[in-house]
């Protein structure tokens, strides 16, 4: 097994054909074949189905897959850190953020890592908490925003931020980000949710039960955005994080207050890997994406959020 038949498993996977994945590593189609084909023989199990469709990678090819990327991102990781330049970090630094923070922090991490470690290459992946925890215990990450999550034995969960969830409505509701509105008031509009089994929807819920409202769905959704897109058509309200509707507000296109009786908090965190060296890399990004959520709270672009005391949440019932 080398690493040329790695490339060439997960480049087949990804672009569903062998001709595609020809042209994708520069070889001939016989090259790719061969290096598949060996890669079977070697460990005695079909690694794809050759359908009319194109490639599509059995059970044991799906596992195989997600190893060899996952062996092929350390290599690169390793060929990046074992060739610096004296006195400049280097590395591959993977960072997972929420969707609701994207608007907030990306472009500023992209900007201040360029500007000042441009040997660092970032590489950013959003999703919802649930799934970056998933893929910083899987080695997919090497940090990640999470929220509501204390340390586990896999991960260190350094709090950042409290910030509280708001009533969002079409801009001709007229909400308003000084005059809070009741949990009980919101439960009487249709309402845009997260799907069932969602983190933020799990937070909803949990505060319906406390107001004793009956919430009612209209539309169950997995995006943030279509949430957002759903709400300025007129469908209804939603709830989301202060951070994920700052920029939608501000340009006019929804308008937006914090929940009370009573106040809905999410505790956002900044989730490491315990397990083995973390790379100086990493390290660097890890200051960088604290000091920027630092700089975001105390300038009051993050809506009615909160630092962390001392790295304790600070939580509110």
């Amino acid at each position: 097994m080398d690493v040329k038949q790695l490339k060439a498993l997960v480049t087949v996977a990804e672009v569903g054909s062998v001709t595609r994945a020809a042209e994708v590593l520069h070889l001939v189609q016989p090259a790719v074949t061969r290096q598949i084909r060996t890669l079977e023989q070697e460990l005695g199990i079909p690694l794809f189905e050759r359908t009319r469709q194109g490639m599509r990678p059995t059970e044991a090819g799906t596992v195989m897959v997600d190893r060899a990327r996952r062996a092929l991102n350390e290599l690169e990781r390793a060929r990046v850190e074992l060739q610096p330049t004296p006195g400049v970090v280097t590395g591959l630094v993977t960072v997972g953020l929420l969707e609701s923070t994207t608007d907030l922090l990306a472009e500023p991490l992209v900007s201040v890592i360029a500007q000042n470690h441009p040997g660092i290459e970032l590489r950013l992946m959003t999703g919802y908490s649930g799934h970056l925890q998933q893929w910083l215990d899987e080695g997919d990450l090497d940090l990640t925003l999470l929220y509501n999550l204390p340390s586990t034995p896999s991960l260190n969960a350094q709090p950042l931020v409290q910030e509280s969830l708001w009533a969002v409505a079409p801009p001709w509701d007229a909400l308003s980000p000084d005059r809070p509105v009741p949990f009980e008031e919101v439960s009487t509009h249709p309402l845009v949710m997260p799907a069932a089994g969602h983190a933020l929807r799990t937070l909803v819920d949990a505060a319906a039960a406390r107001a004793k409202s009956q919430l009612n769905a209209v539309v169950q959704t997995n995006s943030m955005w279509v949430q957002k897109q759903l709400v300025q058509a007129g469908y209804g309200w939603t709830i989301l994080p202060a951070a994920g509707i700052a920029a939608d507000v501000a340009r006019g296109e929804l308008s937006a207050a914090p929940l009370c009786e009573p106040d809905v908090y999410r505790s956002v965190v900044l989730g490491t890997q315990r397990a083995g060296r973390t790379p100086p890399a990493v390290e660097v990004v890890v200051r960088e994406l604290t000091d920027l959520i630092h700089t975001a709270v105390r300038l009051g672009r993050w809506p009615s959020a909160q630092l962390a005391e001392n790295g304790v949440d600070v939580r509110h019932e």
